[in-house]
This record gives C-alpha cells, structure tokens and sequence, in this order.
C-alpha cells in the first residue's frame, strides 16, 4: 500500500493505557495562557524519565472558556492514577500560580473521578484563601502579590492512551525533518491529543531494555538507526538514511487514529521511502493501531 509513493508498512504501532486529565489555563491575553501552559508542560515527553507526559492540546478563544478570557488546554498523562494528582499540582504550582493573570480550571468536569488538586493549592494562601461554589463547582481564591489566582477546587481524570506512534523512514535527514514538521503541524490542535516530545518530534526512538545495561529501562532502537545498520539487526530500508518518530497521547483511541490518519498522509512527502511503527509484539500495550487501516479509513 502506497500513498504518495511512499510505503506504509503492514505493521501497527503499540500503545498503553494511562491516566488523563485535562486542565484549562486562561490569562488576561492569550500570551499569558500560552506561557503558563509552556512551562507547565516542561520536562513532560515520557514517563520513562519525567514521571508524566503533557503537552497543550489546543487554543480557546475568549468565547470557549469559562472565565471569558483567551486559554489554553493541556493534556496530562500519567501511568497509574496515584502519581497523576502528585505531578500536577507540583506543577501547576510551581508554573500556573506564579504566573501573571492566569486562572486555572478542569477541563473534564462530568467525570466521577475527582482529583483534589485546587483544595491541594489552597494551603498557599495561609489562610488567607477563600472558597466559592458556583455551579456545583468549588472554586478557591489564592491571595498573591499580584491579585488572587483562581483555581477549581477537583479535577476530573480518566483512562486516555499514551504511546501511539508512526516513523517515517526516509533518504535524508533533510527529508525526513520536513516530513515529521509537515505531520506535526497537520495534527496540531486536534481535539484529544498531544505531541509530547519537542517540536512533537523524537529523534531518539528507544526499545524496551538494553543489550549491555541491566539497570537501563529503554536504550536506542538500535534496528532503526541508520549508523547502526552494517552492527545490527537492522529494520532499515536500503536508500532509508534518516529516521523519526512521532508520538501521541490521547483521551482515547479514536482520537489517536484520527491525528494518525491525517498525519500519515502529511508525512508522505518526497524523499520519504516508507511509515513504520514501533511496537513489542503486541505483548506490552492493550492499543493497537494498524498503519494500513488507519490510512485506509481516510482514502476510502
């Protein structure tokens, strides 16, 4: 199957089920939210090493969120539903808090299953903080030199899916960086995902373990680096010199296919030989997502 001329591979990419939550950053312009939305999701690419995987979701203008300013919503993924509440409001308030302007709400809040993050962030006000319901929300108001930041008392968290992936597998690193931009930008501020790693591009794709290294959790994915082929048990292609990845979090499976599908096809550009996908053999991750049918789906 080609799309473009290029190969998709009859192969599918592995995923696991992790914890999501979804939080709404608004700010008195749309500078603010971003920034406090930035630094919210530092050092967030993979639980391997960051605890947790986040990244911002999308825009709001000021008619879509729930104080009338412009925001942004973040996606926050973690592993077990222990640690989700644990990195969130370290984060929040080391990052959103100190923000100037900013306010922050949940963004799944029909969910039964709460996460006392605000009612966490309160005790910063010595005190001083005060509560409101409005809706059947809480709200607290925190004192600060600047004003008052307002925070949502609870935030709602559910099953989402982390480690949907493609490669693409092409001639240069020329072609293969403009492909995985040309990827990138077509699944930027889809609903229900993310890009988690910079740019939403990785360049150091990892496997499970290491041949040498006992205590290693994940090193190179030696079978897809093009210095590594004359070594190893090489997967490339030969004309393949360059090779990225792209991976997705998601709050479920259909969003994941849907960013895939427009993805794929963006990827297939010139100099690009052929799309892949990492997986295990099936063995680590309940999510599969088949390449073919994905891109089938969209080309009818």
């Amino acid at each position: 199957m080609k799309v473009n001329g290029v190969l998709i591979e009859d192969t599918f990419a592995e995923a696991f089920t992790m914890r999501v939550a979804r939080i709404v950053i608004t700010g008195r312009t749309a500078k603010w939210a971003r920034e406090a939305g930035t630094k919210l999701t530092g050092f967030a690419t993979s639980v391997i090493g960051c605890k947790c995987e986040a990244g911002i979701e999308r825009e709001f203008p000021e008619s879509d969120t729930p104080d009338g300013r412009p925001g942004v919503s973040v996606l926050f993924f973690t592993m077990d539903k222990e640690s989700l509440p644990q990195q969130l409001i370290v984060r929040l308030g080391q990052t959103v808090l100190t923000c100037p302007t900013t306010a922050c709400f949940d963004g799944l809040p029909d969910l039964p299953d709460r996460l006392s993050v605000g009612k966490a962030l309160r005790v910063f006000g010595d005190g001083f903080q005060a509560s409101k319901v409005i809706g059947g929300r809480r709200y607290w108001r925190i004192p600060v030199m600047e004003g008052e930041f307002l925070v949502e008392e609870t935030f709602g968290m559910q099953k989402g899916v982390g480690g949907g992936n493609f490669l693409i597998l092409a001639q240069d690193a020329d072609a293969c960086l403009a492909a995985a931009e040309a990827a990138v930008h077509a699944m930027t501020g889809l609903p229900g995902v993310i890009l988690p790693f910079p740019g939403g591009v990785v360049r150091s794709g990892s496997k499970v373990g290491s041949q040498r290294y006992k205590n290693m959790v994940a090193t190179t994915n030696d079978p897809f680096d093009p210095t590594l082929r004359a070594i190893t048990r090489s997967e490339i292609p030969e004309g393949v010199n360059s090779v990225l990845e792209i991976v997705l979090d998601g709050t479920d499976a259909p969003s994941i296919e849907a960013a895939m599908r427009v993805g794929i096809r963006a990827a297939c550009r010139p100099g690009v030989q052929s799309i892949s996908a990492g997986n295990f053999g099936g063995k680590l991750g309940p999510h599969h997502f088949h390449l073919r049918k994905i891109v089938n789906e969209a080309t009818g």
